[in-house]
């Protein structure tokens, strides 16, 4: 979310963000004018994570709605992570465009608390961060399953849920998959025979680092590279591992088309 001082109107935001080995943080954000629609503006944001600080600039912008004439506030972004909260705050300083001058950001990080495998049959209690979280079991986010930064459930094969924040939410009604496995009991050996057999490892799931594309097509973004690269990489080092592979468009854009990309 962003307010722009002193008006008292703020503008729901996502921002989603990867951060590679020399601790270069690229990403998209995506803003909504809140009295206005509808008027929104996706950019290409690019930085630096030094400690808890991040600092990020506008380097392009993806896509935009609204009647002619209209424009979005663009230039830097100075954040400060509360590891507690989960949450990313601090000030933009924009270019001297039209009004532009500076904004106010806060954002919240809804992540997997809990341990991410649980026992299978038992009642587990699975914890998440974020604010006025919502818990769906589609990603249609058709059927609603529970509210809250906690949820009780007895799960007896690996689940993924789709959480949602309440925390002035955008129009797109982002959701964030997350996954949770089952932990694998360790196998007893014989007494008089100890087996050497391995036991398997559980399932795990891996969510790739934000891989950008062109607005509209299935081209690549050069940023996209070492998101890309890091993953082949990972894949070379371990040849016998089976892979189940997901990915899904946002929702801008008309829905037909989505389905086709």
């Amino acid at each position: 979310m962003e307010i722009n001082p002193p008006k008292p109107r703020f503008c729901p935001a996502v921002l989603t963000l990867r951060t590679d080995k020399d601790a270069t943080v690229t990403g998209v954000l995506y803003e909504e004018e809140e009295y206005v629609s509808p008027i929104t503006g996706t950019f290409q944001v690019r930085g630096r994570s030094v400690g808890s600080t991040l600092q990020l600039a506008h380097v392009g912008q993806l896509q935009q709605t609204g009647p002619e004439g209209t424009y979005w506030c663009q230039g830097t972004i100075s954040l400060t992570y509360d590891a507690a909260e989960e949450k990313l705050s601090g000030r933009a300083t924009y270019r001297p465009v039209g009004t532009c001058h500076s904004g106010l950001f806060t954002f919240y990080r809804l992540i997997l608390k809990s341990p991410a495998a649980v026992t299978a049959g038992t009642v587990s209690t699975l914890r998440v961060s974020g604010r006025d979280v919502r818990w769906f079991a589609d990603a249609a986010l058709q059927h609603p399953i529970a509210q809250g930064n906690s949820y009780s459930a007895r799960l007896t094969k690996a689940t993924t849920f789709y959480l949602t924040q309440g925390f002035y939410p955008t129009s797109r009604r982002t959701a964030t998959p997350i996954t949770v496995g089952i932990a694998v009991r360790p196998q007893q050996r014989p007494s008089a025979a100890p087996s050497r057999a391995r036991v398997p490892a559980p399932a795990q799931t891996a969510v790739l680092p934000t891989v950008l594309f062109r607005t509209a097509t299935a081209d690549l973004l050069p940023d996209s590279g070492p998101a890309l690269d890091q993953l082949a990489a990972q894949l070379k080092a371990q040849p016998v591992v089976r892979l189940r592979i997901a990915g899904h468009p946002d929702r801008i854009g008309e829905p037909a088309k989505n389905l086709v990309l």
